[in-house]
């Protein structure tokens, strides 16, 4: 693998939103050359570029011969199978001996498929999932789970250890999906019970900032207690983990269950919930704003987000 002047791999992003934009400028403070970015939205490709000094290229093809490691940061199995389409503009095309570190959180069999389309170009391909946000992507602190063939994680693994402050190798391709599925239904699951908790408890008459002081000294306690619990009483959903994605990713736990005949009655109400979320137009709200659905005074009109 070539390498810039410092013998740092150089490294492209496809998907520069608020997190691949974020991992770029956490790569270029460690030295790593950002060599292109592409992105579907012109605009937020030019602006990482101009932040990075990279290449702002037009094109999916353009990207491979311009750097050793193409970090991808997409939204779902659709787009996955788009920038890895096997005609067309592609991430494929001229790919021989690059290595594709795709962070998405899809459906597992989706980076099985793209594995085996990276290695029939003579390519190595990664999943690196991420449990994290976009806070953490900007620090370098992202807690990412990695799968695939061992080698490619070991070509890869400084551009994950500057990404990361917990990296850890789960298997082969799929598997660390699977674990991410598991990490954010749970997440997301105790995001609607704390949701319903509070509301119930204002539903009561009873002091929002007491009660969870109380959560957070008992059973009730959580790291969504702490991330989400303030931002649920005021009522503010800046987003940091979209609705929207939630219901995607406690979709993708559900037919994993639903394909080994195993029910998951509590994933499935939640998924509900967001789904609800969506259909009333709250879907880009953080997830935090499940709460707007368990709360009976509110009105979704005066959400701040």
């Amino acid at each position: 693998m070539s390498a810039g002047t410092n013998g740092k791999s150089s490294v492209a992003l496809v998907g520069v939103g608020r997190m691949g934009a974020n991992i770029a400028l956490r790569l270029k403070d460690e030295g790593f050359t950002i060599a292109a970015v592409y992105d579907t939205r012109a605009e937020a490709a030019a602006k990482s570029a101009a932040e990075t000094g990279a290449k702002h290229v037009r094109t999916l093809a353009e990207i491979p011969p311009l750097a050793d490691v193409i970090l991808t940061v997409v939204t779902d199995d659709a787009a996955m199978y788009a920038i890895f389409a096997e005609s067309g503009d592609s991430l494929l095309a001229g790919a021989a001996g690059k290595v594709f570190v795709n962070t998405a959180t899809v459906t597992p069999a989706v980076h099985v498929e793209i594995e085996r389309r990276a290695n029939a170009r003579g390519a190595d391909s990664l999943e690196a999932c991420m449990a994290s946000s976009i806070t953490q992507a900007r620090a370098g602190t992202l807690y990412l789970m990695a799968g695939g063939k061992r080698a490619a994680f070991e070509r890869v693994k400084p551009v994950l250890e500057a990404m990361s402050s917990s990296l850890r190798y789960i298997g082969p391709a799929g598997t660390a999906a699977q674990v991410k599925a598991l990490v954010n239904m749970v997440m997301n699951i105790n995001t609607a019970g704390l949701a319903e908790g509070l509301g119930l408890g204002d539903a009561l008459g009873l002091d929002l900032t007491m009660l969870r002081e109380v959560f957070a000294q008992t059973g009730a306690n959580s790291r969504v207690l702490e991330t989400d619990g303030l931002d649920m009483q005021n009522r503010e959903h800046d987003v940091y983990f979209s609705a929207a994605h939630a219901a995607k990713d406690t979709h993708i736990a559900t037919a994993l269950a639903s394909a080994i005949g195993l029910a998951l009655p509590v994933a499935e109400a939640t998924a509900a919930q967001y789904d609800r979320m969506i259909a009333l137009g709250l879907g880009e709200l953080d997830k935090s704003g499940i709460a707007e659905l368990t709360f009976p005074s509110r009105s979704s009109t005066e959400v701040r987000s």
